[in-house]
């Protein structure tokens, strides 16, 4: 069962490096060496294990704060597929391979074992989840708003080409440039097959960095509607005491994503992700201007200096999901969680769960959580890694009422 994943979209040619011998569709062979393409082209590894393509400066974090360009490297097969826009590189790769490097992209391949058991099983079902059920596709806008609000959320993607992209829009897929592990691949070899189940289906496994204690209900983020297993629960073994969205943002209540354990966090995170290290509690400032700034940039609305935040709705939790931005000449009301915390940031704002202080000088928000809080939360389920518990206990902890099998 293989995956196709896009690489690269809109090139006018493309430089492939290749180790070990291919073939094209025509049966010509390809040596080891350096090669340019302008036009279609499918290359077969003659050996899966030994064979592989790299590809220089591959952008990852795309629109993120952490964006850059890296080298990297593939096995399966390269094609690319031409399209008005240029050409797309992609690999089909067989779908464990994929899953093993999802695992030690998404997250260090020095990961504990059981949380790597977890992200494979919950990365395969992701996958795997659209091509079983109908999923809402690109972005998505509500047409009954007035001019003064913008709501969106951004469903997965319909790529014409390709099953999925490779990064953090999809889920994080950097071939084997990060270095796999044993943990690794015994993780994909123990969990072979297995999927995420509800009631016998396979679930739709979102997941984020750090929830900030506390998961979000999936309606938060995406369209209106009801996932069971997807529903907000306290991310640690029994419930904080903090009863209101100011308290729990304002405090660091203990919740298993509340680790300053920097050996397991160098154990966690990748290189790249190492660089953001307030990711529980973090708070940042604005004067009236910048935030004027960003707005119009972001949302090509000139509100003039803003002058007040409000929240109007919010999840179970904190996250904003409708946000009232009022300006010296004008106001907007902007929603979900997503374009919230792309309005707020030249790249994205670690989350949309966050309290507002007017101060003399602008605005401070303070927050909790690193991405949209659904499902699994990364850092707890390393931490619940570390403390014993198995994937399957990890996982029926974040999706409740869910069961693993092939």
């Amino acid at each position: 069962m293989n995956v196709s994943v896009g690489l690269l979209e809109g090139q006018s040619a493309v430089d492939v490096e290749l180790t070990g011998a291919f073939t094209d569709s025509s049966g010509k062979s390809y040596t080891p060496g350096r090669y340019k393409f302008s036009s279609e082209v499918t290359l077969a590894p003659s050996d899966l294990a030994s064979c592989a393509f790299a590809l220089d400066d591959v952008t990852i974090g795309i629109g993120f704060h952490w964006e850059r360009k890296e080298r990297q490297v593939f096995r399966g097969a390269f094609r690319l597929s031409k399209r008005d826009s240029g050409l797309t590189v992609i690999n089909d790769v067989p779908l464990e391979d994929y899953v093993t490097s999802v695992i030690s992209s998404e997250m260090s391949a020095r990961c504990p074992l059981e949380l790597l058991k977890a992200h494979a099983v919950i990365s395969r079902s992701w996958l795997w989840f659209p091509k079983a059920n109908a999923a809402p596709v690109g972005r998505v806008q509500s047409p009954s708003l007035d001019s003064h609000e913008i709501l969106r959320w951004y469903g997965r993607e319909a790529h014409p080409d390709f099953d999925v992209c490779a990064d953090d829009h999809c889920q994080r897929y950097q071939g084997i440039t990060k270095a796999f592990s044993p943990a690794a691949a015994e993780a994909v070899r123990a969990t072979a097959g297995e999927f995420l189940r509800y009631n016998g289906a396979i679930c739709d496994a979102r997941f984020s960095k750090c929830c900030g204690g506390i998961t979000e209900r999936y309606a938060t983020a995406w369209e209106d509607a009801d996932i069971p297993y997807l529903e907000s629960i306290y991310d640690g073994p029994t419930q904080s005491s903090s009863n209101t969205f100011e308290t729990w943002i304002r405090s660091a209540p203990p919740a298993y994503c509340n680790t300053t354990d920097s050996e397991l966090l160098s154990r966690v995170l990748p290189g790249f992700d190492q660089e953001t290290r307030d990711f529980y509690r973090w708070q940042v400032a604005y004067t009236p201007e910048e935030l004027a700034d960003l707005i119009n940039t972001r949302l090509d609305v000139d509100l003039g200096p803003i002058r007040e935040m409000q929240a109007l709705a919010r999840g179970p939790s904190g996250r904003i999901y409708r946000l009232k931005i009022i300006g010296e000449r004008d106001y907007i009301i902007i929603g979900k969680e997503l374009e919230i915390r792309r309005a707020l940031s030249s790249t994205h704002l670690y989350s949309s769960a966050f309290v507002i202080d007017k101060e003399q000088d602008g605005l401070v928000i303070k927050g909790a959580g690193w991405g949209h809080g659904v499902g699994l939360c990364q850092i707890g389920a390393a931490v619940m890694a570390t403390e014993g518990k198995t994937y399957t206990e990890i996982l029926q902890h974040y999706y409740r009422e869910t069961t693993v099998s092939v």
